[in-house]
């Protein structure tokens, strides 16, 4: 009897800790490529993250409660977003940051919304905003404000006459195309060939070969380093005497291991990159990075991350509440440029983020870039 009224009084004794800890605690999910072909984005979303909640739990946490980052490895794909959708959840994340890509943030989308968590993403893809589910704000800029830009540089900075617009099939790469596109003949401008390729492909001589013969004045890329980096490559053993205009996707590192020498000349359209900015949160949390992880991120795409967990943490504060409609109608109806590390971070009742602002690089084949057109 002794022995029952022991093991009762431990058990309960562990349930009260387990429910004292939960009090205690609160998570924030990382849902990101950590491996697989994006693994250097997915990585360093990860590790913003943990700076900024370090940050905030050393600072006594949120709202008194010390956040535990829960990370799930999507690999950029869809079937695994959807399993670590159900993973986080399941894990009892009230928000979750990522991913990287538009398809796998999409995936998840639909059970961050049934389950009222919140979810912020740098995936530029139209559709993302298309389901108008108030759990998600994107912390970059849809694809239709890059095109725009694009193709005024293209029609009235430029002047081409030809125009080659290539993509990948996914989401996000397709749709910019797509958008650059018509942004392009919008302005009067001539799309001489509108193509797709498959991603991963290595070999892209068979669609270049083809592009070629349409002499061209410039190649518009729409999709991922990973293989905007060897169409570069490949457009310039081929000999195809044209401008090569990579999008925001193509601003990574890897672009120049993969295309070598030929990166001599490219061009990239993007928000500025972090060394560039020059807001006082990006001095702070760029050097806290690079103190910490001894190397700076490889793109933009880890800082709007870092916004966006930094948006969140904001909402619970201004609404003194984890209740994620509450933080959801803050963001979107009442916060006005927040102070962002990628600056002033304002979302539209839609959860789309405004006033983009992008720039254009010219590329040396050292791993530099330049600043070129604003």
């Amino acid at each position: 009897m002794k022995l029952t009224k022991i093991v009762s009084a431990l058990a309960l004794s562990t349930v009260v800790a387990a429910s004292l800890y939960a009090a205690d605690t609160v998570k924030i999910g990382v849902q990101a490529p950590i491996t697989g072909k994006y693994a250097n984005e997915g990585q360093s979303i990860d590790n913003f993250v943990k700076l900024i909640v370090d940050e905030k739990n050393a600072e006594g946490g949120l709202l008194g409660k010390q956040i535990e980052v829960v990370t799930c490895d999507d690999e950029a794909k869809a079937q695994k977003a959807a399993v670590c959708a159900k993973k986080l959840v399941n894990a009892g994340v009230f928000a979750v940051i990522g991913s990287y890509t538009s398809g796998a943030t999409e995936a998840a989308q639909t059970t961050y919304y049934r389950k009222k968590v919140l979810q912020t993403s740098d995936g530029t893809s139209d559709s993302l905003i298309g389901k108008k589910y108030w759990t998600f704000f994107r912390n970059s800029f849809p694809n239709s404000s890059q095109s725009d830009f694009t193709a005024e540089y293209m029609i009235k900075t430029k002047k081409y006459k030809n125009i080659v617009v290539l993509s990948d099939y996914s989401s996000y790469s397709a749709g910019l195309g797509d958008a650059t596109e018509a942004s392009v003949k919008a302005l009067g401008g001539n799309v001489v060939f509108r193509g797709k390729v498959k991603a991963g492909t290595q070999n892209f001589t068979a669609m270049l070969t083809k592009v070629k013969a349409m002499n061209p004045d410039v190649i518009y890329y729409s999709g991922y380093y990973t293989d905007g980096g060897l169409i570069r490559a490949q457009q310039k053993q081929l000999q195809i005497n044209a401008d090569f205009i990579g999008g925001d996707s193509n601003d990574n590192p890897d672009f120049y291991k993969l295309a070598g020498a030929a990166a001599e000349g490219t061009v990239l359209i993007n928000f500025p990159t972090p060394e560039i900015l020059p807001y006082p949160e990006a001095k702070k949390y760029l050097a806290a990075y690079k103190a910490r992880f001894k190397m700076d991120p490889p793109s933009i795409w880890p800082v709007t991350n870092a916004d966006g967990l930094r948006a969140v943490i904001e909402g619970v504060e201004k609404t003194n509440s984890f209740d994620t409609k509450k933080i959801s109608d803050y963001i979107r109806n009442t916060m006005k440029d927040f102070a962002g590390i990628t600056g002033p971070f304002n979302i539209r009742e839609d959860g789309e983020r405004v006033g983009a602002k992008f720039v254009v690089y010219k590329m040396a084949n050292d791993g530099t870039k330049k600043v070129v057109s604003e």
